[in-house]
């Protein structure tokens, strides 16, 4: 048999539909959605409300690493509301087989389609989370939820190792009634051992101009403590207010980018760059709140990362009345009993909310079946038990005869 020949213009022809299919899978790995109906499902669903008295919308950053893929889409299913924006990235450790498995995944699932607000980053780089190359990651997806639609109110970063001990409609419901302006930060100016084994030292993580991530590299010198600023530390996560996050990224005052630069040779700078732009900013450091509402478990002596979370934690966990905690392995059984328990979320399916018209009816539901085929009014949320917990701690960080208590000590 002869092999077939393709004539000059057949071969262009393939070559420019080829082309035209590779840009449109490209763009899919991140596009912008809308909050209204999606005709080719022929689907109408509520139109997005913002007002004084409806829910807020939160912007969700979602970060993983190679092979957290799976781990990363789970959290989304579990933190997944049609209200919110929501933006993963994998970093260069993943492979572009794994990325494209998870775009493949949100452009095909039914319920992201129709209401389109979870998108992925196709881009890859490297992200070494001990040096200031997360905060570079951090940034970026900020400006992309800005960009692709600024119609919200707070900013929430999530690992692949994060869950949630809330339902969605338990944290819109007590988050409803904050100031917008309000942002959840753990934050200290006493830096203890940290003045000289973190900002006294100077680092460089290759992150920065490498494709891939490598070990950072240790200067022997070191520097004065600055007084240019007042630095502080705290937790690497954190829930930020949108008009902070502006401040941050298109803000005219230069302090963010000074900071940004002086914090490109600090190990750890995530744990120190919102903290200090925040308590350094004359209109943002009495908007703080000093917690950054998650459950965590340390060794003792505390180590550099909190202990993996089980089973045995689960009473602890709940007690702490924080909305997410971390770290955990990949399908733990403790995650399936915060499904079952909390968010009423079957396997590979979105959690309950309002929004969803098969919510069963009584409590002795399936968790076996599909979920939320059917959809309602997003601008209504039906807060559960979890929210009474949680609107206690908020109140015990907020209380209406102090309500910025926890602003920036100097």
């Amino acid at each position: 048999m002869r092999p077939l020949k393709l004539s000059p213009r057949i071969g262009i022809l393939v070559f420019v539909v080829a082309a035209f299919i590779l840009a449109i899978l490209s763009h899919a790995f991140l596009r912008g959605g809308a909050w209204a109906s999606n005709q080719n499902l022929g689907i109408v669903v509520k139109a997005l409300q913002k007002g004084p008295g409806d829910p807020p919308v939160f912007a969700y950053w979602i970060s993983g690493t190679g092979g957290e893929g799976q781990k990363m889409l789970r959290l989304l299913k579990a933190v997944y509301h049609p209200r919110n924006r929501y933006l993963l990235h994998l970093d260069a450790d993943s492979s572009a087989l794994e990325r494209s498995k998870l775009a493949r995944s949100v452009q095909t699932e039914s319920v992201f389609k129709t209401f389109r607000n979870v998108d992925v980053i196709g881009q890859s780089y490297a992200v070494d989370r001990t040096g200031p190359s997360v905060i570079g990651a951090t940034l970026h997806g900020a400006a992309i939820l800005l960009r692709v639609n600024a119609d919200w109110d707070w900013f929430v970063t999530l690992s692949a190792s994060d869950y949630p001990l809330v339902t969605q409609d338990d944290l819109l419901h007590v988050f409803t009634s904050l100031p917008r302006n309000l942002n959840f930060i753990d934050h200290t100016s006493d830096l203890g051992w940290k003045e000289f084994d973190r900002f006294d030292r100077i680092i460089v993580d290759p992150s920065l101009y490498m494709d891939k991530k490598s070990q950072l590299l240790i200067s022997s010198g070191t520097r004065k403590t600055p007084d240019a600023f007042k630095i502080f530390t705290g937790s690497p996560w954190v829930i930020l207010s949108r008009d902070f996050l502006d401040h941050c990224i298109h803000g005219s005052d230069n302090l963010p980018r000074k900071l940004l630069m002086y914090f490109a040779n600090v190990a750890y700078s995530i744990e120190s760059y919102f903290q200090t732009v925040i308590c350094n900013s004359p209109e943002f450091q009495n908007t703080t709140v000093n917690n950054d509402l998650r459950y965590f478990v340390w060794d003792n002596p505390p180590g550099l990362e909190p202990l993996f979370l089980n089973r045995s934690h689960y009473k602890t966990m709940i007690k702490s009345k924080a909305p997410f905690a971390r770290k955990f392995m990949e399908d733990d059984p403790v995650l399936r009993k915060v499904d079952k328990k909390i968010l009423k979320r079957a396997p590979n399916e979105v959690g309950f909310g309002q929004w969803c018209l098969d919510q069963p009816a009584n409590k002795k539901m399936k968790l076996d079946s599909s979920s939320c085929s059917n959809w309602g009014n997003i601008n209504v949320v039906q807060p559960g038990p979890s929210a009474a917990r949680l609107r206690s701690l908020v109140t015990e960080l907020i209380t209406e005869e102090t309500p910025y208590s926890n602003q920036c000590k100097f």
